[in-house]
């Protein structure tokens, strides 16, 4: 029985099974990763978008299971929080021999808010701030290796390139290695101390996602640094060197909240997030773990900035965001942070059909599946707590009145149930209105890009209204509104039938039968708001989404098992290389790589 362990026995054994379940995670966890290289290497794309799903659901079976455990273990126990306070300092302990310790207390605190279902932070039972600022144990290697006194030529390439156990030739090494070095030595040109680089580090483990494979350092000139990204493709013919990314800009977009995670080899996380800080000092904490799949301990890091917000939010309070608002979600920020709280009405607005847990799967589903850099990645957060003096009186007025199942009042304080927190980027239509006719011609350009690319990659937004995407700080369209958004095969897509009689036309109910999952592709310019000079420019490089024939063709290959890899940086990064031959690489597969010029 659990009254006959002494206190002392009883927290031994809960901290050590907690620590084993997380070491066997993360065992797991660490071999689904390493599946990555042979994935790239055999150009297996299905096992790679598998193998990614099945990462993603991992932390939560070994939350599961080690619930389960704690629960026999402590039987009548199980919500003391005495215990539970030992638990944690014997975890902590345990946590010495551990290089992803800071991985481990997110863990912990996983377990912990599943027994007790903690309303804000409890220091006693959880790691509100890490016990360890730096890692508890010493490091024998680095997470990257120098390459010191460089020429910037196609040896240097190569030498990189060497390191890598490639199992696969490239197709034209010696070219690739030249333009990439061309590339290299153009930047090198713009920065303060041109010609000899003084020392480059490259990270020792590959980033695989998707159909891409990325080798990431930082580069020193003088008192220059310079991020690093060689992105890699495997074509039929052999690997090439697609680009070369080499400013902040580009490499954040490679790394941004819109994308899935990377597949990344590493032992002691830490370090690479300190190197990836480095080269992308404006990005959170979080969002690099996040990158990495470290989702969980990702919303650690934005909680822990969040509590630092809060010590400061009665001069700049929660205020209800800019925007139309939603039939579906309350949303609502500080004004001075990129971060945007979302909650779930109590009702939804005519003629919204769906429920709140329709509404939950939808996000579900945007966290499994490749967001395509164009869905914005949301994190879930149950019962946060803040000072009710944080809040605007209109914004509290409209919790109160819209989401009153999902927000009580506690004396002083404020309980949100559950909301999910992302990076607040621009409405469309806003931007539409403030940006000059340069970047709104791009963003409307962009906003047929990414509805094509969610179409490419099964998804279907539902909702085509401007006011549904967003415009982030490096100009890209993304898509936020995820309450009618489904499977692209799970649309039947159908040309409007012709009226039977002229006042058909007229008549404010639709003259045929119209099934739930039907979509009338020429309906869907009704539903642009764009007008003048963006509406032509629309038109001139997006007509076919109004049309049923792109719809269905890509319906088709997504059934085939026709997988796009939709590039993740821009033109100008990219090697230029002869497009015949770059097409002849590509007869015989079934993956459709966009054209150079479509990028």
């Amino acid at each position: 029985m659990t009254q006959a362990l002494p206190n002392s026995q009883l927290t031994d054994r809960g901290a050590t099974a907690i620590r084993n379940a997380f070491n066997a995670y993360r065992t797991r966890f660490k071999a689904i990763t390493r599946h990555a290289q042979s994935h790239f290497i055999d150009r297996n794309w299905q096992a790679m978008r598998v193998d990614a799903t099945r990462r993603l659901e991992l932390y939560r079976d070994a939350v599961d299971r080690i619930e389960a455990g704690i629960r026999q273990l402590l039987t009548d126990r199980v919500k003391d929080k005495p215990i539970w306070a030992g638990i944690k300092k014997s975890y902590s302990a345990l946590l010495i021999s551990n290089d992803d310790w800071e991985l481990a207390e997110t863990f912990f605190n996983s377990v912990t808010r599943r027994i007790f279902a903690t309303v804000g932070v409890d220091s006693n039972i959880e790691f509100v701030n890490t016990d360890s600022d730096m890692p508890p144990g010493r490091t024998t290697s680095k997470c990257f290796r120098t390459f010191k006194g460089q020429l910037p030529n196609a040896g240097l390439i190569k030498r990189i390139l060497a390191d890598y156990p490639w199992m696969t030739p490239f197709q034209n090494l010696e070219y690739d290695a030249r333009q990439a070095a061309d590339k290299i030595k153009t930047r090198l040109q713009k920065s303060a101390s041109p010609g000899k680089i003084d020392r480059i580090d490259i990270v020792r483990s590959i980033f695989f996602r998707g159909m891409g494979a990325y080798i990431v350092g930082r580069i020193y000139v003088g008192s220059a640094r310079i991020p690093l990204a060689i992105a890699l493709l495997n074509l039929p013919g052999g690997i090439v060197i697609d680009a070369v990314l080499l400013n902040e800009d580009d490499l954040s977009i490679l790394f941004s909240f819109t994308r899935s995670h990377f597949h990344v080899e590493v032992d002691r996380p830490y370090d690479l997030i300190l190197f990836l800080k480095s080269i992308l000092p404006p990005k959170r904490t979080a969002e690099l773990y996040i990158s990495i799949g470290f989702h969980k301990h990702g919303k650690t890091e934005l909680y822990r900035e969040l509590l630092d917000h809060l010590s400061v939010c009665y001069e700049d309070r929660f205020d209800i965001s800019l925007g139309q608002p939603g039939m579906v979600m309350i949303v609502f920020n500080l004004p001075n942070d990129d971060l945007v709280f979302k909650l779930i009405r109590d009702k939804f607005d005519t003629p919204k059909k769906t429920t709140r847990r329709e509404v939950m799967e939808k996000y579900d589903l945007v966290f499994r599946h490749d967001r395509a850099g164009r869905l914005v990645d949301a994190q879930a957060f149950e019962y946060l707590k803040f000072d009710g003096a944080c809040f605007s009186t209109r914004l509290l007025t409209q919790l109160k009145q819209g989401a009153g199942n999902m927000v009580r009042v506690e004396e002083d304080s404020i309980i949100v149930n559950h909301a999910y927190v992302e990076r607040r980027v621009t409405p469309l239509d806003i931007f539409l209105k403030e940006a000059d006719e340069a970047r709104a011609r791009n963003a409307v350009i962009d906003w047929g890009n990414a509805i094509k690319d969610l179409a490419v990659s099964n998804i279907f937004p539902g909702d085509i209204l401007l006011k549904n995407f967003g415009v982030t700080r490096h100009d890209r369209v993304v898509f936020y509104d995820y309450d009618e958004l489904c499977f692209l095969t799970s649309c039947n897509f159908k040309k409007l039938p012709p009226p039977s009689v002229q006042d058909d036309e007229m008549a404010a109910e639709p003259w045929f039968y119209v099934d739930d999952n039907d979509v009338f592709p020429e309906e869907l310019q009704y539903f642009m708001e764009l007008s003048g000079s963006l509406r032509e420019e629309f038109l001139k490089h997006h007509a076919d989404l109004f049309g049923v024939d792109f719809w269905q063709q890509t319906q088709d290959k997504i059934r085939a098992g026709d997988l796009p890899h939709i590039f993740p940086y821009s033109k100008h990064c990219r090697i230029k290389r002869n497009k015949k031959l770059f097409q002849n690489c590509r007869l015989g597969s079934r993956v459709r790589l966009r054209r150079i010029d479509e990028v």
